[in-house]
């Protein structure tokens, strides 16, 4: 069975950084694309950044980008989730999930974890 376990969320305060890892088990981890998506209360999912298997090609969505960076450590079946700059309307709770191979849609990721949560507040 393919698991994924998302961990490193908490309170922060605007400005400060955290970094999310998602561990990896029952699968090769290398052959699948990570992806890292979040919903706030009230809202729908919103992808926030993926990287591909061999972590060759990444993306971030505009909200994101220059302030989260998203890295692998194959070694370790681990993905993470750097972010820096936070703003309070980051604070959602953030999702891991994977893919064969190559970043898509997150209607098209089939292995999801549980969920950390990031609250972002003075």
């Amino acid at each position: 069975q393919l698991q994924l376990v998302e961990s490193g969320g908490g309170l922060v305060q605007p400005g400060g950084s955290l970094r999310l890892s998602c561990a990896a088990s029952g699968f090769t981890f290398d052959n699948y694309a990570i992806g890292w998506f979040r919903q706030a209360p009230g809202k729908e999912r919103e992808g926030v950044s993926c990287i591909s298997s061999s972590g060759g090609s990444t993306n971030y969505a505009g909200s994101v980008k220059g302030r989260f960076t998203i890295s692998r450590d194959n070694a370790k079946n681990t993905a993470y989730l750097t972010m820096n700059s936070l703003k309070p309307e980051d604070t959602a709770i953030y999702y891991c999930a994977a893919r064969y191979v190559m970043c898509a849609d997150a209607s098209d990721f089939g292995s999801w974890g549980q969920g950390t949560q990031v609250t972002v507040s003075s």
